[in-house]
């Protein structure tokens, strides 16, 4: 049975009539037309689907919506700031941290994610904390020279 679902999206509130058990994902892709968050495995495993849940990283294939009543979403389509993009997404670019782009998503809210924790992690955290993430192409090195950059140079990640 359906019901109004409600929590802020990239900084605006957000009023869904659907399913508590619907997937976060589907809602994302669907309904709500950000196609940033890709569908990768479906179960958790490859983090194509990685989305901030209040400032964590989440797998939005996994969270129901009803499980976000009230609480605060950000995915890729909100760390931009209008044309301005947000530094993970330049370090990204300057450090060649991308090469297909379909697991940069993900890795990019997951590493948001860590520098909302800790504005300053060391490697080791950055690469413990991204672990988890996915890529074929084999960028990471450059994905972890692309967040340390950020965390060198940057205090506090806007959200």
């Amino acid at each position: 049975m359906a019901a109004t679902i409600r929590f802020k999206l990239n900084g605006r509130p957000v009023s869904l009539e659907a399913r508590p058990e619907q997937l976060l994902l589907w809602a994302l892709r669907g309904e709500l037309g950000l196609t940033g968050t890709k569908y990768g495995c479906g179960v958790g495993i490859c983090g194509a689907c990685t989305v901030l849940v209040d400032g964590r990283a989440t797998r939005s294939c996994l969270t129901r919506l009803g499980d976000l009543e009230q609480r605060e979403v950000v995915t890729i389509e909100g760390l931009a700031r209008g044309e301005r993009l947000h530094p993970l997404q330049q370090a990204f670019i300057e450090h060649g941290a991308l090469q297909c782009g379909y697991c940069t998503p993900g890795m990019l809210m997951s590493a948001q994610a860590v520098l909302l924790a800790a504005p300053h992690p060391s490697r080791e955290a950055i690469a413990a904390a991204l672990d988890q993430q996915l890529c074929r192409c084999g960028a990471h090195q450059r994905i972890l020279a692309a967040v340390e950059a950020v965390a060198r140079g940057v205090d506090a990640p806007h959200e």
